[in-house]
């Protein structure tokens, strides 16, 4: 009888050990879109502390909504399964713009950008902790816990020295961005990595549904940067306020577009702005397009001997009669007859 109540709950971890990862699609956390401005740096702030065992710390990060940049506040999450940790989203230069990666859930911390969250987000790595079997250690160099309920801890602080990044800067690439860059075990994982859980996706909805926290309100420095627990129904950010029509308006003046467009691009091209050609202006003239040139086909031939009466015997012939023909099929063709090609541009 134990037997049988219990095959259910292993039935159904067996189903959840052999889920498909969620695909790379699945893994943005934005709108699509390539911004043209950089986001601001990433604010100092204090970390709560973790108010579970193995719940792990998923950092505040810029994200972009419809007043421009906002802040989502680090928050402590429960993973989606045991053993995985959080690599999060960054910002990265591409196309003459900023565009967003989103974090993801995996084995281990993979690439970030090389920006510096802060609380064992270093740039590199993950030095917050670590998992022992089905367990999560904290490191409490580094990491603020809830001594009451979290007893599995452990001191390290030699890791502060080898992964600081003292920069606050929040993008990878650009000007002023961080130059590090990923590794081919780094893309792989981040391909197959896992997407972020509801309550991470809440965190981030509800903090675009406050003006509060939009750098165009708070002037890049936000004054709720954590929060303990995800963002709800039932906890939403303190002193929330919605998002005006004056605040869309403000940031549909910032440079902003699918990164083609953006004011630091590159030149035009015909896939974002169609070079002048003979496609979109009128041709060169041609013989094409205007009468021809006079030739023997289509005006009179010059008088020669040949058309008119000759000369008495013993006088000179006319003046006309000296010379190659005038006009005749002998000379040489139009400069601008229908076998020149129309000018390249």
């Amino acid at each position: 009888m134990r037997i049988l109540r219990s095959l259910p709950a292993f039935m159904a971890a067996i189903l959840l050990a052999v889920l498909p990862l969620s695909s790379p699609a699945q893994l943005s956390i934005g709108v699509g879109v390539t911004i043209g401005s950089a986001p601001p740096p990433i604010p100092v702030y204090v970390q709560p502390a973790a108010p579970y065992p193995n719940y792990q710390w998923t950092p505040g990060y810029w994200g972009w909504g419809s007043a421009g940049y906002y802040w989502t506040p680090g928050v402590w999450v429960r993973p989606p399964v045991v053993g995985l940790l959080w690599t999060p989203g960054y910002w990265g230069a591409r196309g003459g713009g900023y565009g967003w990666n989103g974090g993801y859930w995996g084995a281990s911390v993979g690439f970030y950008g090389g920006v510096n969250y802060g609380a064992g987000y270093y740039g590199s790595g993950f030095v917050g902790g670590a998992w022992s079997g089905n367990q999560f250690r904290y490191n409490t160099a580094v990491t603020n816990v809830n001594r009451t309920t979290i007893h599995n801890t452990y001191v390290n602080k030699t890791v502060i020295n080898n992964h600081y990044n003292n920069s606050r800067v929040s993008y990878n690439g650009g000007r002023g961005g961080t130059t590090v860059k990923p590794t081919s075990g780094q893309i792989t994982a981040r391909q197959s990595g896992r997407a972020p859980t509801i309550d991470q996706k809440n965190q981030a909805q509800f903090a675009s549904n406050d003006r509060n926290q939009y750098a165009s309100v708070n002037k890049g420095k936000p004054t709720l940067t954590t929060s303990q627990k995800p963002f709800s129904s039932t906890n939403k950010p303190a002193n929330s306020a919605p998002v005006t029509t004056a605040d869309k308006q403000g940031a549909q003046n910032q440079p902003k577009s699918a990164g083609a467009n953006a004011p630091s691009n590159k030149a035009p091209t015909t896939q974002n702005k169609p070079a002048t050609t003979t496609q979109n202006k009128k041709p060169a003239p041609t013989t094409q397009n205007k009468k021809p040139a006079a030739t023997t086909q289509n005006k009179k031939p010059a008088p020669t001997t040949q058309n008119k009466k000759p000369a008495p015997q013993g006088q000179k012939p006319p003046a006309g009669g000296k010379g190659k023909p005038q006009g005749g099929g002998q000379s040489k063709s139009p400069a601008n007859n229908g076998n020149n090609k129309p000018p390249q541009h």
